[in-house]
């Protein structure tokens, strides 16, 4: 039994995990489709770069998160692993950073593109809610 929940706590962790990805996606192209229709090219470029940064660094701090709590809590784990956690901002920082001192981007806007993973917990939020009431019992 306790097999079953664990496959099926990683089932649902899986199915989470899509849907936050699949809606920072949609977050990022429609900020982009809208931003290019009205606004300066530097303010797409920076939510493009903003929007990339933000899926990157996910898929990032996921791996870092694995490295650093998984397996045995108990045993050693390497500084390195951990290191990464913390390395993952000075990349994204200095790229956005290097683009603006490049006079590529609006630095607003790229800071909005890598609050995609916001937009994505409303979604999900509204998801949750929905099903809640849409599949509530004795009411």
């Amino acid at each position: 039994m306790a097999d079953y929940q664990a496959r099926s706590a990683d089932a649902d962790d899986e199915a989470l995990e899509r849907r936050l990805t699949r809606s920072m996606c949609a977050a990022v192209a429609l900020a982009i489709a809208v931003s290019a229709a009205v606004a300066p090219w530097r303010v797409t470029t920076g939510l493009a770069l903003g929007g990339v940064l933000s899926l990157v660094n996910h898929r990032w701090l996921r791996s870092s998160i694995a490295a650093a709590f998984g397996g045995d809590l108990g045993a050693k784990r390497p500084r390195l692993k951990v290191a990464r956690y913390v390395l993952r901002y000075f990349v994204v920082g200095l790229i956005v950073f290097a683009a603006a001192q490049l006079d590529l981007i609006s630095v607003p806007a790229a800071l909005a593109g890598l609050s995609s993973f916001v937009a994505a917990l409303f979604v999900e939020a509204g998801r949750q809610f929905y099903m809640a009431i849409a599949h509530r019992e004795g009411t």
